[in-house]
């Protein structure tokens, strides 16, 4: 790195304001060596790096990184178009957000784990800072190895400035990677304990990467031994969910209630706070990005009060034209419109998939029985203002006049499947709002998110989101187990863990018995039905927008077949090195002594 300097957030760590136990933080100046000489000083540089993980999950460069140009998501209308939804002239200057970050966080971590041996404290209180720092070290690592493939690899504490660097192999990396968290998860606590409450590291947690790094590492090498030690240790966190206060939420919905977001499914989140000084933003600016800002909620959401016009019309072409009166004005429950990206909905023109899309006719085929898609996404916007519509109001072709009453009647409604006489009737019935299925949705209007929206924001809901950004639920662990085991040869147990997050999504609230009983039985897959194909679907169903397709498809070494088959934005350029992303040039910039810092191939 050209220049050491980290900006270290030292925490009083957590405390309890309401229902979130989250990171109290205070600004600090650089790291020196002397610094990690007292216990704070050590328990200083672990909330610092939690803060750099706040600095990416949720912003939004990190979180387009993450999911942008998969099969999964294709450009919203504002999404500034760009590389890194196509893959078109991706390269090192325009991708990278987290390089620096994770080195930066790297070498803090190195410091706590040189200087923290020898601070004066409680040995079970020691032992669980450097759990903390060497859980953090692998949980970047694995990060970066996932995204570049051979890095730098660092285990000293850097105090003096090098303009030289080189990469390690992966392979060495995964070998720190896989010690880091397997003495993690030897060291850390089954349940949070100060001051790392809330949601931070705890044993389940590190397993958890552990597996995921063993699974991962399978896939590149091959190696059986891998992928059964990966089976295993998913299927003792399972085992022992008791034991570490972990289950699943009965209702696959109430995963996302924001009372619930340290519950029993959440196993890791980045935190944010109530209070703006320590998320970077002012109260009541509606700040639009930057660091430490979770701008989560609203990546996804169409621009509705600008184009839920009462009388809009499909025009000539077949396209859905706004006019009139918008029958919706923004909100904190629909919340702040960005269109950055959307579900990938395009129908494929030609091969194997023509005239179906990736959205509705593979990812949330079962609609009818599966509650996660109704869970996800919005599909209906009920009126926030009213609006007047006279009979003569230009393309009001209802013949009728009305007035909307606001909160009752459906301002939009974005059904599953076509309607007759949409956007302004239902079949012969004149409909109040707009009417916009499948084939009327576009870059402006479709299903948006809704998992993660924050309605607390109330009047300053243009603000950044002060709810914890997930970055790991307990769910996944069946769903790395159920790959780990399929790659290990055992489709019995691959299936058995799949079913038991399918049969959870089969439940609805409204349901009789009988009914949640029929659609869970309707649920079951056989050991047959399971493929990678079919557990990347079902990551979809489970795991929509939640930070991790690009690295579920190139681990599994999918990301082109995929892309081409469902993206018809993409398909045209990805192509095998897009597997890695480009180092960012700056980094190749600075690495001016001894040999030149190699970029990926293809770049």
């Amino acid at each position: 790195m050209k220049k050491i300097k980290v900006i270290l957030i030292i925490a009083t760590l957590f405390s309890s304001l309401g229902c979130e136990k989250i990171l109290e933080e205070h600004p600090q100046s650089q790291i020196v060596p002397s610094f990690f000489n007292s216990p704070a000083g050590v328990l200083g540089g672990i909330a610092g790096v939690y803060n750099e993980i706040r600095n990416q999950w949720g912003t939004e460069g990190f979180s387009s990184e993450m999911q942008a140009g998969t099969d999964e998501f294709i450009q919203g209308a504002s999404s500034g178009g760009g590389p890194i939804h196509t893959f078109n002239g991706l390269n090192g200057t325009n991708f990278g957000s987290a390089w620096a970050t994770s080195f930066t966080c790297i070498n803090t971590l190195n410091g706590v784990l040189k200087f923290g041996q020898d601070i004066s404290l409680p040995e079970a209180t020691k032992k669980q800072y450097l759990a903390q720092a060497k859980f953090l070290r692998g949980f970047w690592y694995f990060y970066l190895v996932q995204t570049w493939g051979d890095v730098p690899l660092n285990t000293q504490f850097i105090t003096v400035p090098s303009q030289s660097a080189k990469r390690d192999p992966a392979s060495e990396v995964y070998k720190l990677i896989i010690q880091d968290l397997t003495e993690a998860a030897a060291s850390l606590p089954d349940k949070p304990t100060a001051p790392f409450l809330g949601k931070a590291a705890t044993k389940p947690v590190a397993q958890f990467f552990l597996a995921k790094a063993y699974l991962t590492r399978g896939w590149l090498t091959g190696s059986q031994a891998d992928y059964a030690e990966a089976a295993k240790i998913a299927s003792d966190i399972i085992a022992n969910k008791a034991t570490y206060g972990l289950d699943l939420w009965q209702d696959f919905g109430d995963a996302f209630v924001p009372a619930n977001d340290y519950g029993k499914e959440t196993m890791f989140v980045s935190d944010h706070m109530l209070d703006a000084k320590f998320g970077y933003y002012t109260v009541g600016a509606g700040a639009s990005g930057g660091a430490a800002q979770n701008l989560t909620p609203w990546f996804t959401n169409w621009n509705y009060p600008n184009n839920s016009g009462v009388n809009s019309f499909v025009n000539a072409s077949g396209v859905l034209v706004n006019s009139g009166t918008s029958g919706m004005i923004r909100d904190s429950y629909y919340g702040r419109p960005y269109q950055r990206i959307r579900p990938n909905s395009v129908k494929q023109t030609s091969g194997e998939y023509a005239g179906k899309n990736y959205f509705l006719d593979q990812a949330f085929v079962r609609r009818d029985i599966d509650a996660r898609y109704a869970n996800t996404f919005y599909s209906v916007y009920i009126a926030n203002t009213s609006v007047t519509n006279t009979p003569t109001a230009a393309n009001n072709k209802r013949g009728i006049g009305y007035t909307t009453q606001i909160g009752i009647d459906t301002a939009v409604w974005l059904p599953d499947f076509e309607v007759v006489g949409a956007p302004q009737f239902y079949g012969n019935r004149p409909f109040k709002g707009i009417i916009a299925p499948p084939s009327l949705w576009k870059a402006d209007l479709y299903p948006a998110i809704k998992k993660f929206m924050d309605p607390s924001r109330g009047s300053n809901f243009n603000d950044p989101s002060t709810r914890p950004v997930v970055i790991t639920r307990f769910a996944e662990v069946y769903l790395v187990g159920a790959e780990a085991y399929l790659q290990a040869g055992d489709k019995t147990k691959a299936a058995e863990l799949l079913n038991v997050i399918r049969q959870r999504a089969a439940y609805r609230k409204t349901n009789t018995a009988a009914q949640n009983a029929a659609a869970a039985e309707a649920m079951l897959i056989k050991p047959e039905n399971v493929t990678v194909d079919f557990i990347l679907d079902e990551r979809s169903r489970e795991l929509f927008g939640e930070w991790m397709r690009y690295h579920d498809l190139v681990r599994t070494k999918t990301l082109v077949k995929r892309v081409k088959a469902w993206n018809i934005e993409a398909a045209n350029y990805v192509k095998d090195f897009h597997m890695l992303r480009p180092i960012p040039q700056s980094q190749i910039d600075r690495t001016v002594e001894g040999p030149k810092f190699p970029q990926n191939p293809g770049y």
